[in-house]
């Protein structure tokens, strides 16, 4: 199983750049790279709470689960 984070997608989308979204959400660019990366290991309801208000998206725009 893997979780797919689709974060690089809606940065496109929304053409905000990787530094301007983690200053939105409040984390640096290195826990924003990890994230992107599919890297992380957990990530916060808090954060991801974050990251739908600065792309003006749902968790699922985020987030895909692929067998």
């Amino acid at each position: 199983m893997s979780i797919i984070v689709n974060v690089d997608v809606m940065l496109a989308k929304r053409k905000m750049s990787s530094g301007e979204l983690a200053e939105k959400v409040g984390i640096t660019q290195a826990n924003l790279s990890i994230l992107k990366t599919g890297k992380a290991k957990a990530v916060r309801f808090s954060t991801l709470d974050a990251l739908c208000k600065a792309l003006d998206c749902q968790p699922g725009d985020i987030l895909e689960y692929r067998e």
